[in-house]
């Protein structure tokens, strides 16, 4: 599988307690953009694509939330509920955002600026493109 749980340093204090991302040392990419994903409605999904070449670093900074992975032969689920722990999807990984608490909150730090057509949408097109790249039969 594509991914990686990657725990951030945490500096316990007794008024409130402070994670650290950086670049290339937490994260093995020099962080271009980052985004919140937050208020999603009971029962919705996010995501639901894989990505050509970009990284993604994706933190629960509050409440719950599970990350579905698929590399195109295996699966896995991710429980998102630490704000000390990311995980690391790595290109060519569908991935699937569902289950969010109440309150949740992702955020995301991507390794490049939005580009349409670095995303993979279709699933379908998704396991060809796979197929083509002989990375499954």
């Amino acid at each position: 599988m594509n991914y990686e749980i990657i725990e951030l340093p945490r500096h316990l204090d007794r008024r409130g307690n402070l994670s650290v991302v950086e670049n290339g040392i937490h994260i093995p990419f020099d962080m271009k953009r980052a985004f919140f994903i937050y208020d999603v409605p009971g029962g919705e999904s996010r995501a639901g694509h894989a990505h050509h070449t970009l990284y993604e670093f994706i933190i629960a900074v509050g409440g719950s939330f599970t990350v579905h992975l698929d590399d195109g032969v295996e699966q896995e689920s991710i429980l998102m509920n630490k704000p000390y722990v990311g995980l690391l999807v790595k290109p060519g990984t569908w991935s699937h955002l569902v289950d969010f608490s109440s309150g949740a909150v992702a955020l995301v730090l991507a390794s490049d600026f939005y580009n349409e057509d670095d995303y993979i949408r279709n699933y379908d097109e998704f396991l060809e493109l796979k197929r083509k790249n002989g990375e499954i039969s």
